[in-house]
């Protein structure tokens, strides 16, 4: 894919791209209610699946777990994640069997993060995403449509950007079908990593994924902690609105909105949304880039 946005009238038909969106386990009873409500209103669009997080070293496995159940129950297509780090074959296989089983036929396969207070050794029987796309394939062959993880700015505990784009080709010749990136403000550094991408052979569909800016302090957290780069000029008007939530929803959704665009232009595959549970932010980005709804 060249950075060079393709121009509208060439623009691939939008309804050809996939569109999905993100949930994370809640941790109590009145989170899932809220969560519930959420999921119904952004499945009245139409996306093509919700994925569910998982936590470091199954941390937040029986939420999941939960979560997982009833958007079944309720006839979604749902992509739990499936983090490695910490687990052996027999648990990740009983896992995988549990989906099998509910009717699942996508999985999110990560490495996860290791767990604070574990060493090396802890790691269990899978220590890269690769080898645990490897074991999926080897045991349950074609069954599961498996995304990936990908870094437009790089992981960063990466040595090196190409050390990082080895990493990513190992997943994608394990058998990964499709990637989802990390959050990134910065339209260049995706396309910038699809040329790599190219020029490496790597072909699969790599799709954005979208962080609507609602709250400056929790993004900052969050981008600290994962390497995603709020650029400099977005950081300083995010600062310059201080407690003002209005104005900081507004500057980030329009922020958000732009980017959007831009890749989508250029020729993403489509978005996935980082939705935090929450509806509206999503919705109002998806209306205002009049992507299609369907009632589902």
């Amino acid at each position: 894919m060249s950075n060079t946005p393709t121009p509208s009238g060439n623009r691939p038909d939008i309804r050809s791209r996939n569109f999905s969106f993100e949930l994370f386990p809640p941790k109590t009873a009145d989170g899932l209610d809220k969560l519930k409500l959420a999921v119904r209103r952004l499945q009245a669009v139409g996306p093509l699946y919700f994925s569910c997080t998982y936590g470091a070293g199954g941390s937040t496995r029986e939420r999941t777990f939960e979560t997982v159940d009833w958007l079944r129950e309720q006839g979604i297509e749902t992509a739990p994640h499936l983090a490695c780090i910490g687990s052996d074959k027999d648990e990740i296989g009983a896992i995988v069997r549990r989906y099998i089983d509910e009717g699942i036929s996508r999985i999110v396969a990560l490495r996860g993060d290791l767990p604070s207070g574990m060493g090396r050794t802890g790691f269990g029987t899978f220590r890269y995403a690769n080898e645990l796309v490897e074991f999926l394939r080897a045991e349950f062959g074609d069954h599961f449509h498996i995304e990936v993880a990908a870094y437009p700015e790089f992981h960063p505990q990466a040595p090196s950007a190409d050390a990082d784009l080895a990493n990513f080709k190992r997943k994608v010749e394990a058998g990964a079908d499709a990637a989802i990136t990390q959050y990134f403000y910065n339209a260049d550094a995706y396309f910038g990593f699809m040329d790599d991408c190219e020029r490496l052979g790597i072909d699969i569909p790599v799709v954005p994924g979208i962080m609507p800016i609602t709250n400056y302090s929790q993004l900052a957290r969050f981008s600290d902690a994962c390497g995603a780069e709020i650029p400099r000029w977005i950081r300083k008007r995010l600062e310059g609105y201080g407690d003002d939530r209005d104005a900081i929803r507004a500057f980030g959704h329009d922020v958000v909105l732009d980017l959007c665009r831009r890749l989508l232009d250029g020729g993403a595959p489509g978005l996935h949304f980082y939705t935090m549970n929450q509806s509206a932010p999503t919705l109002r980005l998806w209306e205002d880039l009049g992507l299609p709804t369907s009632a589902a």
